[in-house]
């Protein structure tokens, strides 16, 4: 099911509550709305699509709808719609004459929401980080992200996030490349101090394959998670993961599930959020997840630079999100001014108000539909 409503005040378990400061009355007087198509880099793009392909998926690209809020003061909110254009904009109109302030715990507005924190937050003057939490922590851990791609290539993509500065990969395992091939490939690529963990998407199918081809990984000191081994509806079979006593985490996706029983018998060593909610459906979880004693894992925002840069700041605003998980690194450009740059397994959340950082107009004319 999903999470809990929490009091905006009150949350449970210690997680962050929202700062209690005079909120933002000025009004939104208008919006601008730019779609763009970003294709993926070349260094992947082939085997990226070609991986996308064997799943049955047929995308070349990512398709984005980049939004500007304007309030009546000047201030300008940056997001990205995470939602069909049509709908955007429909959605972008009913929100001219509302202030921030009415709009903060509407999820239905999806990433448009990105852009009202943003003008919230620079209409209290501090960073979303602090207008979400005034304790939030100055950086985050980011992870870098591999599709299933072959030895090889997942051998040079773990060297390229190393050498930015990522400490933390995942990777996706697919029953077209050997698992255990591509965690050699890996792990001779990187330094004893990059952690791994590997997301089968289901496809081990089964406990027994599941126990076998972790207990192999395991013998490769970087990795230390896996994520969605089995269908998430196998309750039991986790719970036969559980008592084998695995040598590495074990991680699920936990939007749209009863959490009570995985929490009641512990077994999850983390929980993945990605559903594309971004308010109060975030901060529930974050109160949930304290409560257990369970981190997250959040992936809400993978695919574009002001995303994933809210994202980060949600992050840093409460402890229980412990990695930030995004994909634009994979893209032609994530069409930002500023780089999210990482120094030894850590990004620097920007401390101007608001998200504090811009779009990339030049690049967002070079990929632009509309």
């Amino acid at each position: 099911m999903p999470s809990t409503p929490i009091a905006r005040r009150t949350l449970l378990g210690g997680a962050a509550a929202l700062p209690l400061r005079a909120q933002p009355d000025a009004p939104i007087v208008r919006f601008a709305l730019r779609s763009v198509r970003i294709p993926f880099s070349e260094r992947v793009r082939e085997a990226w699509v070609s991986s996308w392909k064997n799943q049955k998926r047929n995308q070349e690209d990512y398709r984005l709808n980049f939004v500007r809020l304007y309030d009546a003061n000047g201030r300008v909110g940056l997001g990205e719609a995470k939602m069909p254009r049509d709908q955007a904009e429909a959605r972008l109109r009913t929100l001219v004459g509302r202030t921030p302030a009415d709009l903060l715990d509407d999820d239905s507005l999806r990433g448009i929401l990105i852009a009202v924190y943003d003008l919230a937050a620079q209409a209290a003057g501090v960073s979303i980080a602090r207008y979400l939490n005034p304790r939030a922590k100055r950086r985050i851990v980011p992870t870098w992200w591999s599709q299933c791609f072959p030895p090889a290539l997942m051998a040079s993509e773990a060297r390229l996030g190393y050498s930015l500065g990522y400490r933390v990969h995942k990777v996706k395992a697919r029953p077209w490349e050997d698992p255990i091939a591509q965690a050699g490939a890996i792990c001779d690529a990187i330094g004893r101090d990059m952690k791994v963990w590997v997301d089968a998407n289901s496809s081990w199918a089964n406990t027994q394959k599941t126990i076998e081809v972790t207990r192999a990984l395991a013998r490769f000191p970087q990795y230390f998670a896996i994520e969605s081994p089995i269908p998430r509806a196998d309750i039991d079979g986790y719970r036969t993961l559980r008592r084998a006593g695995l040598p590495l985490k074990i991680s699920e996706h936990v939007d749209g599930v009863d959490l009570l029983p995985w929490t009641r018998e512990k077994l999850l060593d983390a929980w993945i959020v990605g559903a594309a909610n971004l308010g109060p459906y975030v901060r529930n979880f974050a109160a949930q997840a304290a409560a257990a004693r369970t981190p997250i894992w959040i992936e809400h925002s993978i695919d574009n630079g002001i995303a994933q840069v809210f994202q980060a700041h949600q992050c840093a605003a409460w402890n229980e999100l412990e990695y930030s998980i995004a994909i634009s690194h994979v893209l032609a450009d994530d069409c930002m001014l500023e780089p999210f740059t990482v120094r030894n397994g850590f990004y620097e959340l920007p401390s101007s108000p608001g998200l504090g950082v811009q779009f990339d107009d030049a690049a967002i004319d070079r990929y632009r539909l509309a």
